[in-house]
């Protein structure tokens, strides 16, 4: 239990005296995000927020589980080089599936073997993307993973749950700094850093021992970001356009499109995670495996019928996004 509780608290306090200094350097070299086409912010915001965000999940890790440190520190590096260069998509996507292999070995699965580290290096790929494409709006990613964190320390102990704590302290300190209107943007290497984390958070939940309730009931905590990748793949395929071309045609840009504020569509992204947390939660200490997998399912037809609905399966342009 001290364990947890230093994890939490030194995190938020890391990040919250370093976001400030992350600013600062990333006015002086340039990395920040410039309005543009895709970027709703009407002055340049400052980057690398998420390496402030690293900094205080590392106290956790050093806690929890040091060897998680090095694919989380490699996402963050590629997520750095990606918004200083904007690096191709080739060079992205090799260093996602680095980073993923990182992350499978440093957390098996029961699958075990190549088999299990190649399929934890899939989920990574598409969780750094899907956290990439739900940092659109403030407070919008950070919030979501937040939440992703806070349900992951309900559902695990040991050092999923140090790592988990750790990650939902960082995301307060964040906040503080990154709630509407945004002082500072996680940038590519706070996006890339969490997508990761969460992917670890994922893997833990089908380690060795772990209840098959658990196992299951983990995905929720995906639903989000798997969700937006699914759309985006969809909705490009349809307007033939290649998923690196970006759009403004998330679910969130549409009900802002639709008149709700920024703030308002960022708080229901969370809130939607808040229910998925907690459906995870719950589902997760039922005696029956089905419960928690056809919780999962309904959930994924939720989020499917909403996308439909509100416009985010059709085709859109754009720039990379």
């Amino acid at each position: 239990m001290i364990r947890v509780v230093v994890a939490a608290a030194g995190s938020f306090a890391v990040v919250a005296a370093c976001t400030p200094l992350a600013m600062a350097v990333a006015r002086r070299t340039g990395v920040v995000d410039r309005p543009g086409p895709l970027k709703p912010q009407a002055a340049p915001v400052p980057y690398l927020g998420g390496v402030a965000v690293l900094l205080g999940l590392g106290v956790g890790l050093g806690l929890g589980h040091p060897m998680l440190g090095v694919p989380l520190a490699g996402a963050a590096v590629l997520g750095v080089a990606d918004d200083a260069a904007d690096l191709p998509a080739l060079a992205r996507l090799v260093g996602q599936v680095a980073v993923g292999l990182g992350v499978g070995l440093t957390v098996p699965t029961r699958i075990g073997g190549a088999g299990g580290t190649v399929l934890v290096a899939v989920v990574t790929v598409l969780l750094v993307n899907g956290v990439n494409f739900l940092d659109g709006l403030d407070a919008l990613a950070a919030g979501v993973v937040a939440v992703g964190c806070v349900a992951a320390a309900l559902m695990m102990g040991g050092p999923a749950r140090v790592v988990a704590v750790a990650g939902a302290g960082a995301l307060a300190g964040f906040l503080l700094y990154n709630r509407p209107p945004a002082r500072v943007y996680l940038g590519d290497a706070g996006s890339y850093l969490l997508g990761a984390l969460l992917a670890a958070l994922v893997a833990w939940g089908w380690s060795a021992g772990t209840r098959p309730e658990v196992s299951a009931a983990v995905l929720a905590l995906a639903a989000l970001p798997v969700g937006e990748v699914a759309f985006a793949v969809v909705r490009r395929a349809r307007d033939h356009r290649p998923i690196t071309v970006g759009d403004r045609r998330h679910p969130y840009d549409l009900a802002v499109q639709r008149g709700w504020s920024a703030a308002a569509a960022a708080s229901g992204y969370v809130g939607a995670e808040v229910a998925a947390g907690a459906l995870a939660v719950g589902t997760s200490k039922a005696g029956d495996l089905a419960v928690p997998v056809a919780a999962v399912v309904a959930l994924a037809v939720v989020v499917v019928a909403v996308a439909g609905a509100c416009g985010a399966l059709s085709p859109g342009g754009g720039a990379r996004a």
